[in-house]
C-alpha cells in the first residue's frame, strides 16, 4: 500500500471517530479553556465567570453556594489563580474567534444565542480542534517513523499508540485537557527536527525554536524533549573540536544558530510569560514553586511504571514495545535512539518526582501522551524486528497485525471502565475486578452506555461528574 492510501486509511478511521468528541470542560480542562474563552469574551484574564460555571467537581472547593470563589484562589494582582499553561487555548483560537465573531452577528440579528463562550458552538468547536490537532500529530508521527521502517509497520505503530494507549481519552473524551495538543506540537517538532537534521539552515533553526517554545506554551513538562537539539548540538560541537585544525569556522556557526534557536523558543514563549506577569505579578511564577526538593533526591521511580494506580506500563501495556523498539533504534540511528531515550527518560524522571505522579484522575499516565512520536517510532521497530521471524512478510503482518488490534480491544474496553466508574477515577485500582469487568461487566453495559453517550451525553457527563464531586466531599 502507498503512503497515500495510509494516510487515507488514518483519514478515514478520523472521521469515523469523529463523533466520539466530546464537547466537555472539566477539571484541569477549565483552566485550559479559561484562556481563550476570557479573553474572547471578556477580554481579560480574570477568569471569575469560568470558575463559577465550571463542572461540580471542579467549584467543590472553590467555589461557595452563592457563586463566590474562595479568597484564596486570588493572586496578588487580584486575578483568579491559573497555573496552566497557556498553549492549548493558543491552538484552539484560530477555531474560536470565527465562531465567536459569527455567535455575534447572530445574536445582533435578534437571534437568541449564547456568545458567552459556553454554549454548545463553542464546546463543539474546542473538541472537534482537540481531536484534529491530535490527529495531525499523529500523521506527522507515522511519517517521522516511515523514514526508519516500511510503511505498514509504521501504520500499525501509529493505529496502536492511537488506540490502545492513553491518547483516545484525551483526544475525544476529556479533549479540554492539553495532552492531545502535546502530541500535536511533538510530533511538529519532532517531525521539523528530522527534517532539517543535517543541513539545519539558519532560518531552520529559528522555526525549530518557534516550534520549541510551541511545546512548552502547551505544557511545561514537554521540556524534556528538548533534549534532543541540546544533544544533537553538544554532539556537533564535539565533532568539531575533533576535527583537523579544531573547525572553528563549523563551531562558531553552530554556536550562533543555537543562540538564534534559543532566542526563538523564548519569543515563542512569551504569551506563558506574559500571563505569568499578568495573573501572578512575575514572569517565572509558573505555579511550581511548592515542589519540594527532596523529591528531586527521592524519586517515585518504579510506581509511575508498574503501579496499579495510573501505572505507565500497567495500564497501557502497548508502551513496552514501544520502548523496547527505541532501544532497537541504536541499529537504525545511533545518535536518534540516544536523544530518544534521552527524552523518554528525562520526562519519567521529572513525573518521578512530583508529588502527583499518578496523574490523579487519569487513565493511564497521562504525562507520558506527549511522548507519542517517539513511542510510534519505538513500536515500529519493534513490529520491523519482529518480522525476522518470519519467512514472509505477509505472514508477520498477519500475525502482528491481530495482536495489535487485541491490544486495542482490551484498552478500549479497560477506557470504557474508567469512564464509566468500573474502576475508580482516582488511586489504586483492583487488578481482579479490572480483569472481571473486562470480560463480563463491559460486553453486559456496552451498548446500553454508548446509547447513552449518543443520546443523552449531557446527562452521562453530569452524572459522572456528580459521583466525583461525591468521592471528594467524603475525602
Amino acid at each position: 500500500m502507498k503512503r497515500s492510501n495510509y494516510l487515507k486509511v488514518l483519514g478515514i478511521l478520523f472521521a469515523i471517530t469523529l463523533p466520539l468528541s466530546n464537547p466537555w470542560v472539566r477539571g484541569d480542562g477549565v483552566s485550559y479553556y479559561a484562556y481563550v474563552r476570557s479573553l474572547l469574551v471578556e477580554h481579560d484574564l480574570n477568569f471569575e465567570s469560568d470558575w463559577r460555571h465550571a463542572n461540580l467537581s471542579f467549584r467543590i472547593h472553590s467555589v461557595n453556594p452563592l457563586g463566590q470563589i474562595a479568597p484564596g484562589f486570588y493572586t496578588t494582582t487580584a486575578h483568579v489563580r491559573n497555573d496552566y499553561a497557556v498553549g492549548a487555548s493558543m491552538l484552539w483560537a484560530p477555531f474560536l474567534v470565527p465562531v465567536h465573531a459569527g455567535m455575534l452577528v447572530l445574536k445582533r440579528l435578534g437571534f437568541n444565542v449564547s456568545a458567552d463562550g459556553f454554549s454548545k458552538p463553542y464546546l463543539v468547536t474546542m473538541a472537534l480542534a482537540t481531536a484534529l490537532y491530535a490527529f495531525v500529530g499523529l500523521c506527522l508521527s507515522f511519517r517521522f517513523a516511515s523514514s526508519y521502517v516500511p510503511e505498514r509497520w509504521s501504520f500499525l505503530a501509529t493505529l496502536g499508540m492511537w488506540f490502545a494507549s492513553s491518547l483516545p481519552v484525551y483526544m475525544y473524551f476529556i479533549p479540554s485537557y492539553s495532552h492531545a495538543h502535546s502530541v500535536f506540537a511533538a510530533a511538529l517538532f519532532i517531525w521539523y527536527w528530522h527534517r532539517t537534521r543535517h543541513q539545519r539552515s539558519f532560518v531552520q533553526w529559528v522555526i525549530l525554536g518557534l516550534f520549541s517554545g510551541l511545546l512548552l506554551d502547551i505544557y511545561y513538562l514537554n521540556i524534556a524533549i528538548l533534549l534532543v537539539p541540546l544533544l544533537e548540538s553538544l554532539q556537533g560541537y564535539g565533532r568539531n573540536w575533533r576535527a583537523p585544525g579544531h573547525d572553528w569556522g563549523g563551531t562558531r556557526s553552530l554556536f550562533i544558530a543555537n543562540i538564534a534557536y534559543t532566542a526563538a523558543t523564548l519569543v515563542a514563549f512569551l504569551p506563558t510569560l506574559i500571563t505569568r506577569q499578568i495573573i501572578n505579578g512575575h514572569l517565572l511564577e509558573l505555579g511550581y514553586d511548592n515542589l519540594d526538593f527532596s523529591h528531586w533526591i527521592h524519586p517515585a521511580l518504579w510506581q509511575p511504571l508498574v503501579s496499579s494506580n495510573h501505572g505507565l506500563i500497567t495500564w497501557t501495556p502497548i508502551v513496552i514495545p514501544a520502548i523496547a523498539g527505541l532501544v532497537l533504534l541504536r541499529k537504525y540511528d545511533r545518535e536518534l535512539a540516544v536523544y530518544s531515550l534521552a527524552a523518554v527518560v528525562a520526562l519519567y524522571y521529572i513525573v518521578a518526582c512530583h508529588t502527583d505522579w499518578h496523574g490523579l484522575s487519569s487513565f493511564g499516565n497521562r504525562f507520558f501522551i506527549s511522548l507519542t512520536p517517539f513511542f510510534i517510532l519505538g513500536l515500529a521497530v519493534t513490529l520491523q524486528q519482529g518480522t525476522r521471524l518470519f519467512k514472509q512478510g505477509r505472514a508477520a503482518f498477519a500475525v502482528i497485525a491481530p495482536v495489535i488490534g487485541a491490544l486495542i480491544l482490551w484498552n478500549l474496553a479497560f477506557i470504557f471502565q474508567w469512564g464509566t466508574g468500573l474502576v475508580p477515577h482516582v488511586g489504586p485500582i483492583s487488578w481482579r475486578q479490572m480483569a472481571y469487568n473486562q470480560v463480563v461487566e463491559v460486553p453486559a453495559r456496552l451498548g446500553g452506555a454508548l446509547k447513552s453517550y449518543f443520546i443523552n451525553r449531557r446527562g452521562m457527563m453530569q452524572r459522572i461528574d456528580l459521583d466525583d464531586a461525591q468521592r471528594l466531599r467524603n475525602e
